[in-house]
C-alpha cells in the first residue's frame, strides 16, 4: 500500500514538507509507503479546458510533472496534498496544478482516501483546507478526518514542531488514513464499490 503526498510549497523542506513528513511517518510505521512530490518553484500553467486529457488521459502541457503525477496518484491507495496559506487560501500555483491532476480524470481516483493539510503562519488555514477538500469530493475520495482541521502554525519548520498541537493532528491524521486504506483493501473481496451510475451534467440556462 502507498500513498502518494503532494507538497505545493515553493519550498522544498520548508513548513509544509514538515507537517507533510509527520504524518508520512505514521503511515510507513503502518506499513504505508510513501511518497512525496515537491511542486517547486517553477510557473505551472493553468488548466484551459481544451479536453485533450478525454482522449488521452493525460494533459496535454507536460510541464510541472502533472502527469507523472496523475500515473503516480492512478497507482497509488491515497493522496495527501499540503500547501503553505497565501492571503487566506493554497498557492495559485498548487490550484492549476490540481486542476489539470483533477479534471476529467476523477474516475482514476474515485475511493482512494485523500486529506489536505494546510500550513500558515497565523491565520487563514481553515479556508485554505476547504479549497482543497473541494477537489477530493468532487472525485468520490473519502476525506480522511483528525481531531481537528489538518493545520499547523508556525513561519519555520522548527516553529511548527512546536505547535504540539498541530504535530499531534498530523499524527492522528496519518493514523486514520492507514486505518482506511487497510480497511478498503480489506473489504475488496466481500464488499464491492458503489456502482457507478452515468454521469449527468445540468446546465442551469435552459
Amino acid at each position: 500500500m502507498h500513498v502518494l503526498m503532494i507538497n505545493g510549497s515553493p519550498h522544498a523542506n520548508g513548513c509544509t514538507f514538515t507537517a507533510l513528513s509527520e504524518v508520512a511517518g505514521q503511515l510507513e510505521k503502518a506499513g504505508i509507503t510513501t511518497e512525496i512530490f515537491h511542486l517547486g518553484t517553477d510557473p505551472v500553467q493553468d488548466c484551459t479546458a481544451c479536453l485533450k486529457c478525454v482522449k488521452t488521459g493525460h494533459c496535454a502541457f507536460g510541464a510541472n510533472g502533472v502527469n507523472h503525477c496523475i500515473d503516480l496518484l492512478e497507482a497509488a491507495d491515497g493522496l495527501v496534498v499540503g500547501s503553505p496559506v497565501y492571503y487566506g487560501g493554497p498557492t495559485g500555483a498548487l490550484c492549476s496544478f490540481l486542476d489539470r491532476l483533477f479534471f476529467r480524470k476523477v474516475h482514476k481516483y474515485a475511493f482512494k482516501p485523500a486529506a489536505a493539510v494546510g500550513s500558515c503562519r497565523r491565520t487563514g488555514s481553515v479556508t485554505a483546507f476547504d479549497r482543497l477538500n473541494k477537489y477530493f469530493t468532487a472525485a468520490q475520495m473519502p476525506v480522511v478526518s483528525s481531531r481537528s482541521w489538518n493545520c499547523v502554525f508556525g513561519n519555520t519548520p522548527e516553529k511548527v514542531r512546536q505547535d504540539f498541537e498541530g504535530m499531534q493532528t498530523m499524527h492522528t491524521l496519518g493514523n486514520n488514513m492507514a486505518w482506511l486504506i487497510r480497511c478498503i483493501d480489506a473489504a475488496k473481496s466481500s464488499v464491492p464499490y458503489p456502482q457507478q451510475e452515468e454521469r449527468v451534467f445540468t446546465n442551469f440556462i435552459r
